[in-house]
């Protein structure tokens, strides 16, 4: 049995793995990360990493998991340190990241977290929980009716909920006449700075609502002294494997309880709002703008967008993988369509390369290392598909333009939905919604009926006026794919794939 990384054993590593490049005794926490999976350490964590190693010591991360002690219980024996193993076809490169400075868990002790981001040394808390976490209703508002928000507004002081967090922690800060931290949202949220923002003063407003007549209101200065910027994160993450822990552990000659495998390409746009100060990301690749929608939604509907497409449609056809869907001749015209009815809702006067972009995206959906999985992807289709496919679907039927593989993504997702527990395995892949939609879907309901139940259910186009006809298209699509799968599909939009 190899023995564990560690700041103890970190000397032992063979010279070719590359260490931090810094005295990690001397780093001070800067910077708060709520959600910390492993998109955030193969991300934010190794930009973070870099700026210590270039001086910057006062931004090392307090790492927070809103749910489960899981990466704790990993990195805490080994002082946070973990591998990132960068993958692609021609080979692997290992790197030990080291900017996580301590792990916290809060059900365990929200006391805790509390106390870490009221720290004055905290100047940005960053923010990766996944779109479900935001706890939005169907219109996009805060649910003022779940129970972790019920929760949060009755205990103030021992919170479940970002929310919660975020907003005793800046009451908290005001009181004690310390300015307050930047939140910097890392989720694929559309505006997800202006959405967060909004969200929290939403929340503000309700814990104002419940406040003592000589308490000082919160949303006011939530609204108008916290800084939102928004950004947009690229980097393919697919899940660790035990087999990818025992390769690491062979190279490493020690232990890591939860390395990280990430691709190559990797890309952070961030709104350049820090009034607190921040770490000298633009060194390292990070590009600071002035407005980043335009690199958002270039993300979303190109990349997410097929991504989702490749999972529904690869599940649907039996490929357990993005590169073996994407080696799919059929999946692969599919995705080429898809872009071409996607690019034209993107503005046309924002500077993007999509036949650049595109071409990068071609590459990395074959990158074979990965193996990442149209299972993993597939997850939270409801929360996903909006921003994803929804929007530019609206956005061609207001143009006039065509939008037949747009809305196969949505009819995919509904099929793949119906064949968990069938030709899919039970619980295959998850979704917020589940239980309404195994309710729904086992109903078994004419493929009209199906689409508006579920639109219903998720919320989608509503109130919009195409939303019928968006339905109708959709329809079309799950009722192809009922009788003979992608098979039929795809015949239907002249793609072969017999």
């Amino acid at each position: 049995m190899n023995s564990r990384l560690s700041n103890a054993t970190i000397a032992k590593l063979p010279g070719a793995i590359a260490i931090p490049r810094y005295d990690r005794g001397a780093v001070t926490p800067g910077i708060v990360h709520l959600g910390v999976g492993a998109f955030h350490r193969a991300h934010q964590a190794a930009y973070v990493d870099a700026c210590l190693a270039d001086g910057g010591t006062d931004w090392g991360i307090v790492g927070v998991s809103l749910r489960s002690p899981d990466t704790r219980d990993a990195l805490a024996p080994q002082d946070g340190l973990y591998t990132l193993a960068v993958r692609d076809s021609a080979g692997e490169k290992l790197q030990v990241v080291g900017s996580i400075l301590s792990l916290l868990v809060a059900p365990e002790d929200p006391g805790a977290v509390l106390a870490a981001l009221t720290d004055p040394r905290i100047r940005i808390v960053t923010l990766t929980i996944t779109e479900k976490a935001y706890l939005r209703a169907a219109d996009g508002a805060l649910d003022e009716a779940h129970p972790d928000i019920v929760h949060d507004l009755a205990n103030p002081g021992s919170p479940k909920t970002a929310h919660g967090f975020l907003a005793e922690a800046l009451a908290r800060r005001r009181a004690a006449g310390t300015p307050p931290f930047t939140v910097l949202c890392c989720d694929n949220l559309p505006a997800n700075g202006a959405t967060l923002h909004r969200l929290l003063v939403e929340f503000a407003k309700l814990r104002d609502a419940r406040a003592s007549a000589g308490d000082h209101p919160l949303a006011g200065y939530v609204a108008d002294q916290v800084a939102f910027p928004s950004s947009m994160v690229d980097r393919i993450v697919p899940a660790t494997t035990d087999a990818d822990r025992s390769r690491i552990a062979d190279e490493l000659g020690l232990e890591d309880a939860w390395p990280v495998m990430t691709e190559p390409f990797r890309q952070w746009v961030v709104e350049d709002r820090f009034p607190a100060g921040r770490p000298a990301w633009e060194k390292f690749g990070v590009t600071m703008v002035e407005d980043v929608g335009p690199f958002e939604d270039m993300k979303l509907r190109l990349l997410n967008g097929a991504h989702s497409g490749i999972a529904y449609l690869g599940l649907l056809s039996g490929h357990a993988t993005v590169d073996r869907a994407f080696a799919d001749p059929a999946i692969r015209q599919f995705v080429d369509a898809l872009w071409a009815e996607a690019i034209p809702t993107l503005p046309d006067d924002a500077g993007l390369d999509t036949t650049a972009y595109t071409a990068e995206l071609a590459e990395r959906f074959s990158n074979t290392a990965l193996a990442h999985r149209t299972a993993q992807i597939a997850n939270d289709g409801s929360q996903k598909l909006p921003q994803r496919i929804v929007a530019s679907a609206l956005e061609c039927l207001e143009a006039g333009t065509e939008l037949v593989h747009l809305t196969l993504v949505m009819a995919a997702w509904i099929a793949a939905c119906a064949a968990r527990g069938n030709t899919l395995p039970e619980g295959h892949f998850t979704d917020p919604l589940d239980a309404a939609l195994t309710a729904l879907l086992d109903q078994q309901l004419p493929a009209n009926e199906t689409v508006t139940a579920v639109f219903d259910l998720a919320g989608f186009a509503k109130d919009h006026a195409e939303r019928q006809t968006l339905i109708e298209l959709v329809a079309v699509h799950l009722v192809h794919l009922r009788r003979e799968g992608p098979v039929l599909a795809f015949a239907a939009l002249g793609i072969d794939s017999r």
